[in-house]
């Protein structure tokens, strides 16, 4: 598409460079800890491992380099949104048990902020808080905001608003220099990233790459959105597709013509939702579902996405916000999300094999991985602690349908939900029976 520059991994990569792939694995060898998948699960473990007990080796193992997936690429939201269901959880531990998560995701946020500011990551965080509008009635009920029509506007001018809620804890993030930053940290305190390697397969002891096989007696799974590229995992984690795109620096006056004068995030409560952020440099970015899937779980090369997913963005950012109708866009990008058959994550690990993992965090993972990464920590260690008595730890899940079901039915899935989402803005004053058949579906 004219004008916009289409994938490069991501806009967030492109500010800041993007990196080539270093200290690749030279051969067999072998270490305390090896950890699949450089992305910000990965490193967070590998962060607060070298942080319990400096005199582990531990390794990542990356195919590409550390936070070339959703961690280098996602909407900079950390939010302390629960990642899963609330219904999953309480079957496993009750209500009591969803509340400790929730507690434990909102304290996560300012673990995050207070790693940063101790390790000098520069990732343009800002507790910002996050703005969710309801621009119809079905979502005024289902979103029971606090806030009125004439409060959302005094915030942020959303076109068609009628209510909105705000939650403080959440913080703006620059995704990229986020997950760089902690990969800068991690190699500081010995931890080897070994980019440029990609695992083909890992069972009890060991991790077969391209480039050698690295032996240890802990092996974590930390792939998310790539789970299904590693043999014998193809149906586990389902990689769904999410897209953003980017608009030029917006000056005073179209700034002005939105009221949108601080730096919380937004969204809305439509079933196929949006998000945005505005960003440290005057712009807006905005994601999105997109193409939700890709036949045989492939994924995207180089962040680039679809045309037709540029141009839905681009409808929507002008009906949120008219006056922008014919705002330029600079970069669109896409990437992939872990989604489990029941849409919940889940923190694992057998002391008897050495296997773990963590992830699935169905979009709400900025957060969500550094929570994981200190409950696999404690896991490895044989601690027991709050964390590993959360609801996700060991959580089970079955596996996804085998193609072409898994297409036909996660398509039909967003299908329904663009469905109910359009009788809604028509004027039903209910939330459309179809979500809930799309619900059922989902397996939500």
């Amino acid at each position: 598409m004219a004008g916009v520059r289409n994938g490069g991994v991501s806009f967030w990569w492109q500010q800041v460079g993007l990196p080539s792939p270093t200290d690749r694995l030279q051969g067999d060898t072998s270490c305390d800890v090896a950890i699949v998948g450089g992305g910000l699960t990965g490193l967070w473990t590998a962060y607060y491992l070298a942080e319990a007990d400096p005199t582990l080796d531990v390794r990542v193992v990356e195919a590409e380099f550390a936070g070339f997936g959703a961690s280098g690429r996602n909407g900079g939201w950390l939010s302390s949104e629960l990642a899963g269901s609330a219904r999953t959880y309480a079957a496993v531990a009750g209500e009591d048990g969803v509340q400790r998560l929730r507690d434990a995701l909102r304290a996560t946020v300012d673990e995050v902020v207070g790693v940063a500011a101790r390790e000098g990551i520069e990732a343009d965080i800002v507790r910002s808080g996050v703005l969710t509008v309801a621009r119809s009635e079905a979502q005024r009920q289902r979103l029971d905001g606090e806030l009125t029509a004439g409060q959302v506007a005094d915030r942020v001018q959303v076109a068609g608003a009628v209510s909105g809620h705000f939650d403080p804890d959440c913080a703006r993030v620059q995704p990229a220099r986020l997950v760089s930053g902690v990969a800068r940290v991690v190699r500081e305190r010995g931890v080897r990233i070994h980019e440029g390697t990609r695992v083909t397969s890992v069972s009890p002891g060991s991790v077969v790459t391209d480039r050698g096989t690295l032996r240890a007696p802990v092996v974590l799974r930390c792939l998310e959105g790539f789970t299904a590229g590693l043999a014998g995992h193809r149906r586990d984690w389902l990689p769904m597709n999410s897209a953003i795109v980017v608009t030029a620096p917006l000056t005073d006056a179209q700034w002005g013509g939105i009221g949108w004068d601080g730096e919380e995030l937004l969204g809305d409560e439509a079933h196929a939702y949006c998000y945005a952020q505005r960003t440290a440099d005057g712009r807006i970015a905005m994601g999105g579902r997109g193409i939700p899937y890709r036949f045989g779980s492939r994924t995207d090369v180089d962040g680039r996405t679809q045309d037709r997913t540029v141009e839905s963005l681009r409808s929507t950012l002008s009906s949120l916000f008219p006056s922008l109708a014919g705002v330029r866009l600079d970069h669109a990008w896409c990437g992939v999300l872990g989604v489990p058959r029941d849409w919940s994550a889940s923190v694992a690990y057998d002391p008897s094999t050495g296997l773990g993992h963590a992830g699935g965090y169905v979009g709400s993972g900025l957060t969500a991985t550094n929570l994981a990464g200190r409950t696999l920590r404690d896991l490895v260690l044989g601690n027991g602690t709050d964390l590993t008595r959360l609801p996700w730890t060991g959580h089970r899940v079955r596996r996804w349908e085998p193609e072409p079901f898994r297409w036909a039915g996660v398509h039909a899935l967003y299908g329904l939900y663009r469905a109910a989402d359009r009788r809604e803005d028509d004027g039903l004053r209910r939330t459309s029976r179809i979500a809930r058949v799309a619900h059922r579906v989902a397996g939500r």
